[in-house]
């Protein structure tokens, strides 16, 4: 063989082991399970706008609502598996779903693998401007004594975990609580700040504007401590609800079998745009714990938050759907 062929051909190689996007500049698909306007749409605008640069290649954020993230990743379970379609998305889809759902159309273990995570975050229970309640003992209080204990709160999917803190909240405080199923955060914000709903489970990075705007306020918030960006809101286990103090978590997927050259360039890019102050810092502002996640470090965490929500779901006596 010519020396020229031996180079043709190696190259050849090369080029097969790279992902396509970094083949010929094909862009980047990044799927997002919640509406326009959310936490986790707004994280992905901000990495997918600092990525394109670090990855050469356009980034596109496809917002794919519905089901909890049901949807978006029954997208990236038929995608190619070839590194241009990436799935970001937290906790519930990954982690809760197939516990909860019978047929969710997709098993994390063996349609998906773990890429990067990007940070952990708490949930927060808020109250609506037009609640007149000032804390969560007062919401309770309200409750009993305005409208016989009964009461909705919204959650920004069903059989996620916050209708499981809702149930524990009712049974905590005797309290006739329903779970009011929206299609994510930022439609169940909207009800919030219209007084449509007097009370709503959701991220902090969800609601967090809102609250600093005083159209919203957080009484309580789930995690082992008091968050950075809410030194004045109690946790649940102060307020002597222990057993939510792990954190749910952002993570970046792939589609299985996906090339090991790709992940690894993916993830090594996030942990760069995670190490730039300015995201850091946007990111924290959100409510968010930042710190990068190897695909091993990812697969772990997520093996570690299933077995613990294991254990709250099958206490609480729920029957997937």
């Amino acid at each position: 063989m010519s020396h020229t062929r031996r180079h043709l051909l190696a190259s050849a190689l090369a080029a097969a082991a790279l992902p396509a996007w970094a083949q010929g500049g094909k862009p980047l698909r990044l799927l997002v399970g919640f509406p326009p306007g959310g936490g986790t749409d707004a994280i992905a605008r901000l990495l997918a706008d600092k990525l394109k640069d670090r990855l050469g290649t356009p980034v596109v954020v496809e917002n794919r609502p519905g089901a909890g993230g049901q949807i978006a990743a029954r997208a990236l379970k038929m995608a190619p598996a070839d590194g241009t379609t990436l799935f970001l998305t937290h906790d519930h889809t990954i982690s809760i779903l197939p516990q909860v759902v019978k047929n969710p159309g997709f098993a994390p273990d063996e349609d998906f693998v773990p890429v990067a995570g990007i940070a952990s975050f708490v949930n927060g229970f808020a109250l609506a401007g037009g609640t007149p309640a000032r804390s969560f003992t007062g919401y309770v209080d309200w409750l009993r004594s305005q409208h016989g204990g009964k009461g909705a709160v919204g959650i920004p999917a069903p059989a996620s975990t916050p209708e499981f803190l809702v149930q524990l909240l009712a049974r905590r405080y005797q309290l006739d609580l329903v779970a009011a199923p929206y299609r994510g955060g930022a439609p169940l914000l909207a009800d919030m700040m219209g007084n449509q709903i007097a009370a709503g489970i959701g991220s902090v990075q969800d609601f967090i504007e809102s609250h600093r705007a005083g159209k919203i306020r957080f009484v309580a918030v789930l995690g082992g401590k008091r968050q950075a960006e809410l030194p004045d809101v109690p946790t649940f286990a102060e307020l002597g609800l222990p057993g939510f103090e792990d954190m749910p978590y952002y993570g970046f997927y792939a589609p299985q079998g996906t090339p090991q050259k790709a992940i690894d360039t993916f993830s090594a890019a996030v942990a760069e745009v995670l190490a730039l102050p300015p995201v850091r810092e946007q990111l924290t502002h959100m409510g968010l714990t930042v710190g990068h996640m190897n695909p091993a470090q990812l697969a772990a965490r997520e093996q570690a938050y299933t077995q613990v929500w294991r254990k709250i779901i099958q206490t609480s006596g729920f029957q997937p759907q």
